[in-house]
């Protein structure tokens, strides 16, 4: 069954800080893990991800820092700030009260099987 896209567009920030709440990452490790994590439920594109990270480092939830990897190659890494894992804890808060909304309305755990 495909996945709607628009049910992914208001989770992307939560999900992303998500990832970096463990680890730095660069933007295609981002795209890569998040793809793994979900079984390629989640298939984020770069053109989608890059300006959400610029918008996440404008409102101080990352910062970058550049690295050269091993193959010489400069990479830009991203880590959550403390006002990042702040907001991280306020949006799994809302997920997991719409969440219990939402499986409420389709009455519980009996409409997996329905």
């Amino acid at each position: 069954m495909a996945m709607d896209k628009t049910l992914l567009t208001g989770s992307t920030t939560m999900l992303i800080l998500k990832l970096l709440d463990g680890t730095n990452m660069y933007g295609y490790q981002m795209i890569e893990e998040l793809r793994r994590k979900s079984n390629n439920v989640f298939e984020l594109k770069a053109g989608t991800l890059y300006p959400l990270l610029h918008t996440l480092e404008q409102k101080n939830m990352l910062t970058s820092y550049e690295e050269t990897a091993d193959n010489a190659r400069v990479r830009k890494y991203y880590s959550i700030t403390k006002n990042g894992r702040k907001h991280l804890k306020e949006k799994k808060e809302e997920w997991k009260a719409y969440a219990a909304a939402v499986d409420d309305v389709l009455g519980g755990a009996s409409f997996a099987t329905a």
